[in-house]
């Protein structure tokens, strides 16, 4: 049985849509839609540093704005350095860098040639990248650390620092130029080739087309107002979807502005937003819980529009947020096969514990039965058509009548409005009943004593699995007595959920363990609850 939230065009005309699906990709891909944007404005600013860091290279040059008519120009400039490097239309391109403008520039240049871009975590070790390489079989690799570049006979590296130094072929170094046609390509055209994370084994390559990431852009540059007047605060990750297919694209494509904040520290973000007039900030959960703990947190109030992504954002955050930082922050939801999918309304009530409507363009249903939560399933013009040389996944991946699988329990509320409740591989069976994650979370975080908390399985003779719990306590409570602590909160459990539900177990951490969009390692957590 499915629960059909699919043809509600009520969620599409709250986000502001009133088209049909096939509007979203009329401007045939997102560099097609930039040049014209960069046409028609040269003269307006677009990009900046807040701050020019690099681990590798010493700068010697102070940040300056980037207008519209020279993004053009340099863009069309790296993409000719690309192409004397040995880069094809449809060949990859792996970067792997710290947020900055000049990688910017090098994603959009490699996307107007038609090259695929492959975005990879800088902080990923020599043996981590060269499993991507090995998969994805790239042309270039742009990295601003020359010690982690990988050596191979047929792949040219690039430090991002000696960019400019590769020359554009010309008549006069003796050798025929190679013709170079920039924003051709297609909707149906590759793109993006990202990597999703956790994998064991092999990685699974996701194949976004050019099609799937500015329908994507278009729906979010809708729903969330943004407009030419918009300046986002980016201190996001470009190596994700977060950082890349919702800050970046969405900047471009709305002609809107973006200062690069990196690293992430509160008071630099909020010292660039009062300096640069800023109306947009994008963060995961970690970040908005420093904001929240944060004396400046009031400063928060002079942005338009907040956003949070890339994990679940704790009720207790966003409640705080709301009274200190007066900001209802927007969560939405998104997946590196989908990007962006649902979101809370810009114009109407924002929901703390919801990601929202479905947006623009994108269909969901639940697959399940009563009142239970269904596996999401999706539809829509930014659902990935494959992965990256792996038929059985893609097949694995899709419904028989078309629609994508996330992999992710979620429930409708009466109104429509979609709760995420968990993976439906971190479910937990107990005694032959279901356990969601998140409720059993929610409650032990609802505790005075607890910052944040995880729970997972462990495997059980008589009940199949238990439910065993990992707590981070408020500082206060830190040095208190942690059998005392321990009893209360298994009482406080007790109250609040049912038998087969509450932890038997409830371990300490100083922190949990997370990857760099903070994201709980639930695999890390379960090695621990089975030793």
């Amino acid at each position: 049985m499915t629960r059909d939230h699919s043809h509600d065009r009520r969620d599409w005309e709250t986000h502001g849509f009133t088209g049909v699906a096939q509007d979203l990709t009329a401007g045939r891909s997102l560099p097609a839609a930039w040049a014209k944007l960069w046409a028609l404005y040269p003269e307006a600013p677009v990009l900046r540093d807040y701050r020019l860091v690099n681990p590798v290279v010493e700068f010697d040059r102070e940040p300056q704005w980037i207008t519209a008519g020279e993004l053009d120009a340099r863009t069309r400039l790296v993409a000719e350095r690309f192409a004397a490097a040995g880069l094809r239309r449809g060949d990859r391109i792996v970067m792997s860098c710290a947020p900055s403008v000049d990688l910017i520039l090098a994603h959009v240049g490699a996307l107007r040639m038609g090259a695929i871009v492959v975005p990879v975590n800088p902080a990923y070790s020599n043996s981590e990248v060269a499993r991507v390489i090995d998969v994805a079989r790239p042309t270039i690799a742009l990295a601003d650390d020359p010690a982690r570049m990988v050596s191979s006979t047929d792949l040219a590296f690039v430090c991002i620092s000696s960019l400019d130094d590769l020359q554009p072929v010309s008549l006069d170094s003796g050798v025929q130029p190679v013709p170079l046609e920039l924003d051709v390509g297609g909707a149906d055209d590759p793109a993006m080739l990202m990597f999703t994370s956790g994998t064991t084994g092999a990685p699974k390559g996701v194949v976004l087309s050019h099609g799937n990431i500015l329908a994507s852009a278009e729906a979010i540059r809708i729903a969330w107002r943004w407009t030419p007047s918009d300046r986002l605060i980016l201190a996001l990750p470009l190596f994700h979807m977060h950082g890349l297919g919702v800050a970046v694209h969405g900047t471009l494509l709305a002609g809107a502005s973006a200062v690069v904040v990196n690293p992430f520290d509160v008071d630099s973000v909020l010292d660039a937003v009062a300096e640069h007039n800023a109306t947009l900030l994008f963060g995961v959960p970690t970040m908005w819980v420093r904001f929240a703990a944060s004396p400046r947190v009031a400063e928060l109030a002079t942005l338009r529009l907040c956003v949070s992504g890339s994990a679940p954002l704790a009720s207790e955050t966003w409640e705080a947020l709301a009274v200190d930082g007066h900001q209802r922050i927007l969560e939405r939801y998104g997946m590196t096969e989908t990007v962006m999918n649902i979101s809370n309304p810009h114009d109407g009530d924002r929901r703390p514990g919801s990601v929202g409507l479905a947006l623009p363009g994108v269909e969901v249903r639940l697959l399940g039965s009563g009142d239970e939560p269904g596996e999401i399933v999706l539809r829509g013009p930014n659902v990935l058509r494959s992965y990256w040389e792996r038929p059985e996944a893609t097949t694995e991946a899709f419904t028989e009548d078309g629609w994508f699988r996330t992999g992710d329990l979620g429930q409708f509320d009466p109104d429509g409005y979609l709760r995420i409740v968990g993976r439906s591989k971190e479910l937990i069976i107990a005694g032959g009943f279901n356990v969601y994650p998140r409720e059993v979370e929610e409650t032990l975080a609802a505790h005075e004593f607890v910052r944040e908390a995880a729970v997972v399985g462990r495997p059980h003779p008589e009940w199949g699995e238990t439910v065993v719990a990992f707590v981070v306590l408020h500082d206060q409570f830190v040095a208190t007595d942690e059998g005392a602590i321990r009893a209360d909160l298994l009482s406080h459990a007790a109250k609040h959920l049912a038998k087969y539900k509450r932890p038997r177990e409830i371990h300490f951490r100083a922190e949990l363990p997370r990857n760099a969009l903070g994201k709980i390692i639930r695999s890390e957590l379960q090695k621990s609850a089975e030793s």
